[in-house]
């Protein structure tokens, strides 16, 4: 009798885990909608304007992938790269590249600069919906790393309603 208790322990075992299983073979997540995405890049890229510069602005979705880029008539041609480049690594580290750029003095940090695509000058900031990172705004173009950030900010701050979801 106790032989045949231990063999249905682990059939039962098994029953009430495969729900799990099965949860946990599929992901759910809240991302931008181009339109959306469209709408940050156009208020960053007005920003700036207002501000007397020509920039380029990158929106990326959650994963780094560039959903929307605009480049101002005068932004240099380095700018696309660069604003592509800063809102992957806002998006890739999860933090703003201004805060990147000084943590990467301390010596424990440095091997960050060498890394493949990472941008490590202010200006890309990550899109955050309800507590959840759904993007990512990279401009570059600007007179500083700080007033690229300024700008990346305005275009977030432009969809902040919508961001509520």
């Amino acid at each position: 009798m106790k032989l045949r208790n231990l063999f249905a322990l682990p059939a039962l075992c098994v029953a009430l885990a495969s729900p799990a299983w099965a949860q946990d073979a599929t992901v759910t997540y809240k991302s931008l909608s181009p339109e959306v995405a469209q709408e940050a890049a156009k208020a960053a890229l007005s920003d700036c304007r207002a501000r007397g510069y020509q920039v380029a602005v990158t929106v990326v979705d959650r994963f780094g992938v560039p959903q929307v880029m605009l480049r101002d008539r005068f932004a240099g041609g380095h700018t696309p790269p660069t604003a592509t480049g800063k809102a992957w690594t806002a998006v890739s580290f999860r933090s703003s590249t201004g805060e990147l750029a000084t943590a990467v003095q301390a010596p424990a940090m440095q091997g960050l600069r060498h890394l493949p695509n990472v941008v490590l000058i202010g200006g890309g900031v990550t899109i955050d919906a309800g507590g959840t990172m759904v993007g990512g705004i990279g401009v570059s173009g600007a007179p500083g790393g700080d007033a690229d950030e300024a700008c990346a900010k305005a275009g977030i701050a432009a969809i902040k309603d919508k961001l509520d979801f």
